[in-house]
């Protein structure tokens, strides 16, 4: 009998489960430095919009002498930054300690971000540019 060595069509088995496997390990390692990633970015963006919020929290005080009721009289500021890709749906601004010559701006996280951003959590800048928290990479 003449034996033939035939040419394989396709993948084995074998072939195709160390494939899925190596992929596992790859989704596995990349899945966390991704949603690590996103957290510092939505951060950022936080302290962007403190920091828009303070120079208008500043024009308000150079019109009237006061931050009293620069927030409208309602603890909210409206600053227009909040709904910048859906920044709204991840923290929550407020301002607190308002007064004549103070102010608090906080971003408070929410849904995903408060879970994921353990480190830094909650933001803060006052009138004086003092922001909490002040460990490293949170500002």
């Amino acid at each position: 009998m003449n034996y033939q060595l035939r040419k394989s069509a396709g993948m084995t088995l074998i072939e195709l489960l160390v494939v899925m496997v190596i992929v596992g390990i790859l989704a596995a390692i990349a899945f966390p430095s991704y949603t690590n990633y996103i957290m510092r970015t939505n951060r950022a963006a936080a302290r962007a919009c403190l920091s828009d919020a303070a120079q208008l929290m500043e024009r308000f005080y150079t019109t009237n002498l006061t931050y009293v009721d620069a927030d409208g009289g309602d603890g909210g500021l409206e600053m227009g930054c909040e709904s910048d890709a859906g920044l709204d749906q991840r923290y929550t601004f407020t301002v607190d300690n308002l007064a004549q010559r103070t102010y608090r701006l906080v971003a408070t996280p929410i849904d995903a971000q408060a879970d994921r951003d353990t480190q830094c959590a909650t933001l803060t800048l006052n009138q004086t540019g003092a922001r909490t928290p002040t460990t490293a990479g949170c500002w």
